[in-house]
């Protein structure tokens, strides 16, 4: 059943509250709304299409059974968010393999050029060139701790500002911008040891 324009126009604070009291139709809008930035947050961090499909599947069967006790101190993006990143981190832990980041450089100009719209990249073939530069970026980011190439991977592929990135990480902003700043300087200096190496693309 199609959802009615009333509950479409809502805000997210209005979809939990309905949600809260019973609303199966405001949690079918708030997955609707929600749902693509859910799988290219995991889509940055694991390697299978699979895995993210069974970790965003997940994700909302836990903000569904949570959703009651969701005080809204928080927005519901920020929380549901988080709850993608525990999910995807949990997942590693227990499956024991590694994240890898989608196609960027990681510089914030082709950063805004890609864009965080993941089924633009699901579509489009895959060149030459931008799977040579896929490989580049997965063999600079292992100079990185997984929290690092976490960091880098929100801001710089996904977009989050450094408060949003903090909130979900649970650190201090100040604390993010340090560790961010750190990363790209080790992801420099292990391109500069590289023949031809070209620091202009990653800051």
């Amino acid at each position: 059943m199609p959802l009615s324009p009333e509950t479409a126009a809502l805000p997210d604070r209005a979809l939990v509250s309905a949600c809260q009291t019973g609303s199966k139709e405001a949690f079918e809008e708030l997955v609707r709304r929600h749902q693509h930035r859910v799988f290219a947050v995991a889509s940055g961090i694991l390697r299978r299409r699979e895995d993210v499909e069974d970790v965003a599947q997940q994700v909302f069967v836990k903000v569904y059974l949570a959703l009651r006790r969701f005080d809204q101190r928080a927005a519901f993006s920020t929380w549901l968010y988080k709850i993608t990143v525990n999910e995807c981190w949990d997942f590693l832990r227990k499956k024991k393999v590694r994240p890898l980041v989608f196609e960027s450089d990681l510089s914030e100009e082709q950063a805004r050029q890609v864009g965080a719209s993941q089924e633009a990249s699901r579509v489009e073939p895959s060149t030459p060139e931008r799977m040579a530069l896929r490989q580049e970026v997965e063999s600079l980011l292992e100079c990185l701790d997984e929290r690092d190439r976490m960091m880098l991977i929100l801001k710089e592929v996904e977009g989050f500002s450094v408060e949003e990135i903090g909130e979900l990480l649970e650190l201090n902003a100040n604390t993010v911008k340090v560790r961010l700043f750190r990363a790209r300087r080790r992801m420099i200096a292990a391109r500069r040891k590289r023949p031809g190496g070209n620091t202009k693309t990653v800051r």
